[in-house]
């Protein structure tokens, strides 16, 4: 078996290459040439530096790969950007370069039997926050009207819009917020509960869910060589549990023994407020900001849950980290390699 993944020096894409290389298959690491190996240093891991901002670029690329390898029997796109100064930087990153792979593939008959594509929960947008009588939410469905209200989220739907024709087969995942080792977003909210405060916005109830990193990475590759199941279908991913707002706070807390903390909740006012100022020293700086107009109507959002019963159904598919196993493990990362 030949896989190339891209994005592979990123949280989520080097975690795809690891498991690749569990299972003894050719894998080889998409990236920029320029992009950080960190998490890259097994002996056996090959490497395809593809620039798909270039389709000129990308074709000479790709078509020396093609001498070497002849073709990927599975490819899975995880490349692409969740944070962007400008929105049309996102629609570069997340869509023209998935259509400019995508289309150089197959000019140089180097598709693949299987290309799966590592989109986002966010597609979805605010579609179900409406409670209900007794206070609940409903569950996202994989087959609901996609509805996006991020530029992020808007750039990720442009893809699998274009993917849906694809001429192999092709199957989408749509994780809800992923966490574990590497990852530095959540890493944010542990340091701060570390130093004794823990931030949250909006007084309107609201209902996580997660997915760790393992997990994803198992609900993709759960998928590979099931192409007449899997094939053009749209799966949502979380660890099929629903959290309250301070579920994760709570238990990062605890795993790193911070005896008290400043619960700050303020509303979704100040939150835009800060966050336009944020956007704003970002575009000063020319450093994207973790804060920003997308994560603010991310953050405003209050129901996340989503149905996973068709990935289980269809591939066979098994949460085995649910949030408390999953923080566990990603503090003890945390302070092992000196980040806490």
């Amino acid at each position: 078996m030949k896989i190339l993944i891209t994005g592979a020096s990123g949280f989520i894409g080097s975690f795809l290459c690891e498991e690749a290389l569990k299972r003894d298959w050719e894998t080889w690491a998409g990236m920029r040439e320029s992009s950080s190996r960190r998490w890259l240093q097994q002996e056996r891991l090959q490497f395809a530096f593809l620039d798909m901002t270039n389709t000129e670029k990308l074709t000479k690329q790709l078509s020396a790969y093609k001498k070497r390898v002849g073709k990927w029997d599975v490819i899975i796109h995880a490349a692409g950007a969740t944070k962007c100064l400008k929105r049309k930087d996102f629609d570069l990153h997340n869509y023209q370069c998935t259509k400019n792979l995508v289309n150089t593939l197959g000019a140089l008959d180097m598709m693949p039997t299987q290309f799966l594509y590592v989109s986002s929960l966010s597609v979805l947008g605010a579609i179900r926050e409406e409670q209900n009588p007794d206070g609940t939410y409903n569950d996202m469905l994989p087959t609901d009207e996609p509805h996006p209200n991020t530029a992020y989220g808007e750039s990720k739907l442009k893809s699998e819009l274009f993917l849906k024709d694809m001429p192999c087969s092709c199957t989408i995942f749509r994780p809800t917020g992923v966490y574990g080792p590497r990852e530095k977003d959540y890493f944010i909210m542990a340091k701060s509960i570390k130093q004794h405060v823990d931030f949250a916005v909006g007084y309107k109830k609201q209902v996580l869910t997660f997915v760790y990193v393992r997990d994803l990475v198992d609900a993709i590759f759960s998928a590979i060589g099931k192409a007449d199941v899997a094939d053009k279908k749209t799966y949502l991913v979380s660890d099929g549990c629903n959290y309250p707002s301070r579920a994760f706070s709570d238990l990062i807390q605890k795993e790193l023994g911070v005896k008290s903390v400043l619960h700050i909740k303020a509303p979704l006012w100040f939150l835009r407020f800060i966050s336009a100022i944020a956007e704003g020293i970002s575009h000063l700086t020319g450093k994207p900001s973790t804060l920003n107009g997308d994560k603010y109507r991310i953050m405003r959002q209050r129901n996340w849950q989503c149905d996973i019963s068709s990935l289980k159904t269809d591939l066979g598919f098994e949460p085995q980290w649910q949030l408390e196993r999953g923080v566990k493990e990603c503090m003890a990362w945390y302070k092992e390699n000196k980040w806490l």
